[in-house]
């Protein structure tokens, strides 16, 4: 039989840093350059979140990118 499917690429991952809510039971993250606040809270339970880092897929944030060229 054939298959018409192209093979799956492998995306690259790379360390990313993160936001990781810190209450035990809530498993909410963040990428650090998706935040809009320094130190934000968790958008689900509304506690503090703590930087940490994560084996992500490459991703690029072009919205981030452009307001820092315009500051």
């Amino acid at each position: 039989m054939y298959n018409r499917k192209k093979p799956l690429e492998e995306i690259p991952q790379e360390n990313t840093k993160i936001w990781a809510c810190e209450t035990e039971g809530c498993n909410s993250w963040m990428r650090d350059n998706f935040s809009f606040d320094k130190t934000p809270n968790c958008l689900v339970c509304n506690a503090p979140m703590v930087s940490s880092e994560r084996m992500l897929p490459a991703l690029v944030n072009s919205t981030a990118a452009a307001s820092e060229m315009k500051s």
